[in-house]
């Protein structure tokens, strides 16, 4: 029954997908510091910059609508689409809605993103777009939203390591998400094939507490010593259904009650009580492998990403899985999923050879891809970006994370 539910409502799109094929769409997070100190901006704080006061003046200039999020949380609806939310942190995430193209993504994101930081600077508050707080420790960085399920969570992850309050509260993330469409299994190897190349081609968090960690994604690696039962790459061949649902039955129920002061997987939930529809559901909403699946794919691989460079990891991921011959080409590149190849990726980028190699021709095939989607679909100019980006970066084997490193020793 809970492999046919995933099939059903997690590997398929709903039928109104139909009506809008080729749909993209982002979740942009952002961490706010106070540009004065550096420090870790609070929700609300007198004597100090307060990331919801704020919110809450630039959103009623904008018509931004505020209510709460099924958590409980504050959370502003935008009248062009899409919400900004808070990460248990006080991370900024604005999720966008399901656009067209990438180009009316990209002007949308760009119409949200660049005022917002504008605002944000003049009101004393700097947004970061890194993969990681690279000037505070975790001590600095407090769980801001103490509600159930995030007080679960940093209390279980707490068991397993630091790794847990640095992922909830320190982590920022530009995520792509992607029809499931007419080629599900297809897209869905590709896109776990590509994370490593993805993971090190937009490194950018090479930094932690003010001091180079020697990773060049220290986010990608946080997430590789979080909990092994509930990230990485479930995925196989034959049985893609089965695989996620394994690994879904696998992962502690972080949500449901402790028995013997433990969380218990999933599956002996299932031998002992009678989980809810409700409670399965909820409990995939805390399984963060590097592609995700919520009836479209959330790839979650990229370190935050600055706004000039948006257009490059929506190259990258539509180019690869929307046009049938740039899908084909980067299978025959790709090939498995590859877990260790994943964890290198974060540790040392494209000072890999093997991974530089791939990572320059997955970015000729996504180019060649979004091409062939047509000016009507990934806009001359934004495709120019995006190759300004890989030119830059990518084809010099270097990623934005080289920049902040040369930065810091500048500095």
């Amino acid at each position: 029954m809970l492999e046919a539910d995933l099939a059903e409502h997690v590997f398929r799109a709903p039928p109104t997908a139909s009506l809008t094929p080729r749909r993209v769409g982002a979740e942009v997070e952002l961490i706010p510091v106070e540009a004065a100190t550096g420090r870790r901006c609070p929700l609300e704080a007198e004597g100090s910059p307060g990331i919801l006061p704020f919110l809450r003046r630039y959103g009623a200039r904008q018509g931004w609508s505020e209510t709460s999020t099924a958590k409980g949380t504050p959370c502003f609806e935008l009248p062009a689409g899409g919400t900004v939310t808070f990460e248990p942190g006080g991370q900024l995430e604005y999720s966008s809605p399901a656009c067209r193209s990438p180009s009316a993504l990209l002007a949308l994101l760009r119409g949200v993103i660049l005022p917002l930081r504008a605002a944000a600077a003049g009101d004393g508050i700097e947004l970061l777009a890194l993969g990681l707080d690279p000037l505070n420790p975790a001590e600095r960085a407090p769980l801001l939203l103490p509600t159930r399920r995030y007080a679960r969570m940093a209390e279980y992850l707490a068991r397993i390591g630091p790794a847990g309050a640095m992922m909830m509260r320190q982590t920022a993330a530009f995520q792509v998400s992607l029809d499931v469409d007419d080629e599900p299994w297809r897209r869905w190897t590709v896109l776990n094939a590509a994370t490593p190349f993805i993971t090190a081609i937009f490194a950018n968090s090479p930094l932690y507490d003010g001091a180079p960690t020697g990773h060049r994604s220290t986010r990608a690696q946080v997430w590789r010593r979080l909990d092994p039962a509930r990230t990485g790459l479930p995925w196989d061949a034959q049985s893609p259904v089965r695989a996620y649902c394994d690994f879904a039955l696998r992962a502690p129920a972080i949500l449901l009650p402790q028995l013997r002061g433990e969380c218990r997987p999933f599956g002996e939930w299932l031998e002992h009580a009678a989980p809810t529809q409700e409670e399965w559901r909820e409990h995939l909403s805390t399984l963060f492998p590097e592609v995700r699946p919520r009836a479209h794919f959330e790839v979650r691989s990229c370190d935050a990403v600055p706004p000039q460079w948006y257009a490059a990891p929506l190259a990258l991921a539509v180019g690869i899985t929307y046009d049938p011959r740039g899908l084909n080409s980067a299978l025959d590149l790709l090939g498995r999923p590859d877990l260790g190849l994943l964890d290198l990726a974060g540790r040392v980028g494209l000072a890999d050879a093997r991974i530089r190699r791939t990572a320059e021709d997955l970015v000729e095939i996504a180019l060649a891809g979004c091409a062939a989607l047509g000016p009507g679909y990934f806009h001359p100019a934004d495709l120019e970006q995006a190759r300004c980006f890989f030119d830059l970066y990518t084809r010099r084997g270097r990623s934005p994370g080289d920049d902040v490193l040369g930065e810091e020793r500048a500095a």
